[in-house]
């Protein structure tokens, strides 16, 4: 009796051995893959380096009836993905509003007609040996259901699935094709994007489980919201991105569709010193805007507290050892003196850089554009051009 006792002794010894030894080798293989996926977005986020914004030709209209078969096909061309190309740059982050692309309340039925004008745009970027940057861009009313709707977050990730199942086929390169989940989430309550977040990455790597997907934080993809989130997403083939418009006062003056006071503010400059800003100050009526540009003035914003700025968004990206991206910067050109602008543009390139961090500027031809149309020609601003540290095409 002891000596069987003893034999089972033995016996349940050696299979609580095999079973620990089983559960650790799983631990580490998972452990292993992990890393792998991990290292996987790391490279890949390398090929994110320096991008371009096309906007305005997927997205921005604001009317969907406005995505007529003439303006997909010529708002931009060839000859814009070829000057894109040729400056310099190694990605676009092409911005594509999601309602054109289906039919009301059938969001896994993508409309042939209107997948293939994209198709082909994608197809073009990437045939010009540039990364694409898939980046569903939609207006704010379709973001306002996702943050008190959950049938409108169930309609939007049976969406993405469709999307990504069909970007994820033999015919594109996973290496090039990025999904990026939502432009600018307008979501005062973290925790619900944190949710609606996960559930479509979910969404996106049941029909791509090979692309890398850019996440972003709860609130217009700022750069303390991305600081706030304590944890990133379990999938680990991700890239975090941040958007970069610091202070708004100066990069947004003159605006028409946001703070109403700042379409009143012209000629502000940057780097920013009391005088200057009590200049600009003295133009406005009300007096609470002319403290908000007396108090830009004394920030004192500059190369030194851009780099702060950035630097903060970066540290978290080390922290969580992540890979991390700034895919919108820009400044309004209206109002803005060029060589501000021009000053602006290259503190912040010149920040991203230094923290290891690509960048993706908005936009290409718009109101912050890289280059003005000159009798329907693309032709590159000198200045923003050199802010970027690229090459003035000829």
């Amino acid at each position: 009796m002891h000596r069987m006792r003893y034999q089972r002794g033995i016996v349940c010894v050696l299979c609580s051995v095999v079973v620990t030894f089983l559960f650790s080798t799983k631990g580490v293989s998972a452990q292993t893959a992990s890393t792998q996926v991990s290292g996987l977005a790391q490279r890949r986020a390398g090929e994110l380096r320096r991008g371009i914004n096309a906007s305005h030709w997927f997205a921005q209209l604001g009317n969907p009836a406005g995505y007529t078969k003439e303006h997909l096909q010529t708002a931009m061309t060839a000859e814009d993905i070829a000057l894109i190309k040729s400056m310099g740059f190694d990605n676009v982050r092409l911005s594509i509003d999601p309602q054109p692309l289906f039919p009301p309340n059938r969001p896994n039925e993508l409309r042939p007609e209107y997948l293939g004008y994209l198709d082909a745009a994608v197809r073009m970027i990437l045939d010009h040996g540039l990364a694409v940057v898939i980046d569903i861009h939609p207006e704010s009313d379709f973001k306002a259901k996702l943050a008190r709707d959950d049938d409108s977050v169930q309609e939007f990730a049976d969406f993405w699935r469709a999307l990504a199942r069909h970007y994820s086929s033999s015919s594109w390169d996973p290496d090039h094709v990025f999904f990026e989940i939502m432009n600018e989430p307008e979501m005062s309550d973290h925790y619900r994007w944190y949710g609606v977040q996960a559930k479509l990455v979910a969404a996106i790597r049941e029909g791509a489980p090979d692309n890398t997907i850019i996440a972003a934080g709860a609130r217009w993809s700022d750069d303390d919201d991305l600081v706030f989130m304590s944890d990133g997403l379990r999938d680990t083939n991700i890239i975090y991105n941040f958007h970069f418009y610091e202070p708004h006062l100066f990069t947004h003056q003159g605006a028409t569709w946001s703070t109403y006071y700042w379409q009143l503010v012209k000629g502000l400059r940057y780097p920013s010193t009391p005088e200057s800003a009590a200049q600009t100050a003295a133009t406005l009526p009300d007096a609470i805007d002319r403290l908000y540009v007396m108090r830009y003035g004394y920030d004192h914003w500059g190369a030194e507290r851009i780099d702060m700025e950035i630097g903060q968004a970066a540290d978290w990206a080390q922290r969580h050892n992540v890979p991390l991206v700034c895919n919108e910067f820009g400044v309004y050109q209206a109002f803005s003196d060029p060589h501000d602008r021009a000053a602006w543009l290259t503190d912040v390139r010149t920040a991203l850089e230094k923290n290891g961090l690509g960048w993706a500027m908005w936009d290409y031809s718009g109101g912050f554009g890289v280059v003005n149309r000159v009798n329907g020609h693309p032709v590159p601003d000198d200045l923003t051009v050199r802010a970027l540290g690229l090459k003035v095409a000829r």
